[in-house]
């Protein structure tokens, strides 16, 4: 068994190592997707990640005591404002990558576990990012299939070290595939119209310039309101929403995001969809420059994958239940079409939320890419 150490990230080398891990580890698997290089190492400074004013976040590197070479990384992160919401006392745990080697594994757990002692926690959670919009979830099941920009891959003996380690699951995710239909569901054009008849609900296209000029600020209080009752939800602050808004509305084509108001005007439903950028990051391999911008401009603008991602669908809980749904997929199958995408897929939802499950069924769903958030006390 190999003689690890473990060692805390401090400097920009270091940093430089943990980022270039990953991309050695899956340097031949097919299904990885990469994180930009940057968007890493922004999660990890005060200055540009604002969910650091309540949180705290330290990465880890593992290296064999033989050779020196980096065999793992992890990052532990402590939610203030999630443990005072759920009333625990939880260290999660983000960023895990590794060797097939559970003196690695063990050891990185390990880190973060006593990281979270030193601070008063009692139990560890993971892979969980700071929010919920972070990469979460371990994949359990699927690992045939490509990953995406806002998911984690991993190999397949991942959950069999978290297994060993006496880890358990706390909650899973599923992911919904769809194909795209060349008409909408008579279930939903019917819906929709009542939706429109009976509750004066209309949707509506944004630009660049609304988002930016304030409607984008409502969009993420609607998610905000939305989305609380969620395991482990902690509501965006408004500087993280200005980040969220700088960082995502110049990658936004807005024909695939729509809106829905009442009769007053007022938001009461968004959903938040885009092309698959999967096959433009991994041509780009974590860097926008010298030439990942261009396939990932190429992608969104000039060639598109024929895959749709469905990021996010949310509707104010007073008017869940009143056909926003309808309108959403009665406003977005044409466009769809027209943009010669053959299928769409959801990212993780809970596999408890029947609501937002049940909602995809005039589709014919299919269930995919299980993945799993791992508890143990400490």
């Amino acid at each position: 068994m190999k003689r690890i150490s473990v060692k805390k990230v401090k400097t920009k080398r270091e940093m430089d190592s943990f980022i270039r891990f990953a991309k050695q580890l899956y340097a031949d698997c097919p299904y990885y997707v990469p994180d930009l290089d940057m968007d890493i190492r922004e999660t990890f400074d005060p200055k540009k990640n604002a969910g650091l004013e309540f949180s705290e976040i330290q990465p880890f590197i593992a290296c064999d005591d033989e050779t020196g070479e980096v065999v793992g990384r992890i990052a532990g992160i402590i939610n203030h404002h999630a443990n005072e919401k759920w009333h625990t006392k939880n260290v999660r745990f983000g960023f895990i990558e590794f060797i097939d080697d559970h003196a690695v594994s063990a050891a990185l757990l390990n880190a973060v576990e006593q990281w979270g002692k030193e601070r008063g926690m009692t139990c560890i959670q993971g892979p969980m990012g700071i929010f919920d919009f972070d990469k979460e979830g371990m994949l359990v099941e699927d690992f045939d299939q490509m990953g995406s920009m806002v998911t984690i891959y991993n190999y397949p003996y991942y959950p069999k070290h978290m297994e060993a380690l006496g880890y358990e699951k706390e909650v899973d995710w599923l992911q919904i595939r769809i194909e795209v239909p060349r008409e909408v569901p008579a279930k939903y054009a019917r819906v929709a119209g009542l939706s429109k008849e009976m509750f004066g609900l209309h949707v509506r296209k944004l630009n660049t310039d609304e988002a930016l000029k304030g409607y984008g600020r409502k969009v993420f209080k609607l998610l905000n309101e939305a989305y609380a009752p969620l395991f482990g939800y902690t509501e965006l602050s408004d500087r993280q929403i200005d980040t969220y808004l700088k960082r995502y509305v110049p990658l936004l084509d807005w024909q695939m995001i729509p809106v829905v108001e009442n009769e007053q005007g007022e938001l009461i439903g968004v959903a938040i969809t885009m092309v698959s950028l999967s096959h433009a990051l991994r041509k780009a391999k974590g860097r926008l420059f010298p030439w990942g911008w261009f396939h990932l401009i190429r992608a969104l603008r000039w060639k598109r994958e024929t895959k749709a991602e469905l990021f996010l669908v949310a509707v104010r809980p007073d008017y869940q239940g009143l056909g926003v749904n309808a309108l959403f997929f009665a406003d977005l199958i044409p466009i769809y079409n027209k943009f010669g995408f053959v299928c769409a897929e959801t990212g993780p939802q809970l596999e408890d939320n029947v609501k937002e499950l049940s909602q995809w069924k005039p589709l014919n769903p299919t269930f995919t890419k299980r993945r799993r958030c791992y508890k143990k006390g400490i």
